[in-house]
């Protein structure tokens, strides 16, 4: 997932991410060229496209709204100039004076500007968050589409003794190829990790980070499930090798 070299291998590279999305894709065209996961895994390559483009334009600093920043700064800091040096107090009227009288009405002018200045400050990061939540909820979506494809998938159905009501869905009865479907759905719960690591790389900010471990725990637990039927698989092929 790393590029080459130095501190390459410091930070996730998007495009051995696609690459990687890409060659699970070929994978399950080849072996399922027909299974709904066929599908799916085409969303997640598309879907890798789309979240490494907007994880990188995270990077990039909002222009237009630090302009607006600085604008503001400058334009309050040219009045309070302008108050406190250009206008001299001889030529104020005293109309004048009773607007702006009170060390306390001055105070609470400076107080509520600053934390106006600090809410701009802050607006980028509020944008940037909103951005990264809209993209995190494609991809929890996709999470939990492919566990709903891995859900019908029961090692039980390898069992001589298994028996099928009239509304069995239909099931892989292949030791193997049911151990392969699994495995690319553990794949395929790992990739979406790593896509939501992205954001966290691009963005720093706690929020937005914890958002992005819950991705990633939602993924680890259901890729657990995966994993506990493939168990179940290699356990029951062990007994038949046992028996043989």
């Amino acid at each position: 997932m790393e590029t080459a070299g130095g501190a390459g291998y410091r930070r996730l590279d998007p495009r051995r991410i696609i690459e990687t999305a890409e060659k699970i894709e070929q994978r399950v065209g080849d072996r399922f060229p027909q299974a709904g996961l066929h599908g799916v895994a085409r969303e997640l390559v598309a879907l890798s496209h789309d979240l490494s483009a907007a994880a990188r334009a995270l990077e990039r600093p909002i222009w237009w709204l630090r302009l607006t920043v600085a604008a503001a700064v400058a334009a309050g800091a040219a009045i309070f100039l302008f108050v406190g040096t250009i206008l001299s107090f001889d030529r104020i009227s005293a109309e004048a004076i009773d607007l702006v009288q009170g060390l306390e009405a001055s105070l609470n002018t400076i107080v509520l500007g600053g934390l106006g200045l600090i809410a701009l400050a802050r607006a980028e990061e509020r944008i940037k968050r909103g951005r990264v939540f809209a993209q995190l909820h494609k991809l929890r979506s996709l999470i939990h589409v492919i566990d709903m494809h891995q859900l019908t998938k029961d090692p039980a159905a390898l069992s001589g003794d298994f028996r099928p009501t009239a509304h069995s869905p239909a099931r892989i009865t292949d030791a193997q190829d049911l151990a392969r479907y699994l495995d690319y759905c553990s794949e395929m719960l790992s990739i979406t990790g790593k896509l939501a690591a992205l954001f966290a790389q691009s963005v720093n900010d706690g929020v937005v980070v914890d958002a992005v471990n819950d991705i990633e725990n939602l993924g680890t637990n259901l890729s657990r499930k995966v994993w506990q039927k493939i168990t179940l698989i290699e356990q029951g092929a062990g007994r038949a090798a046992d028996r043989t």
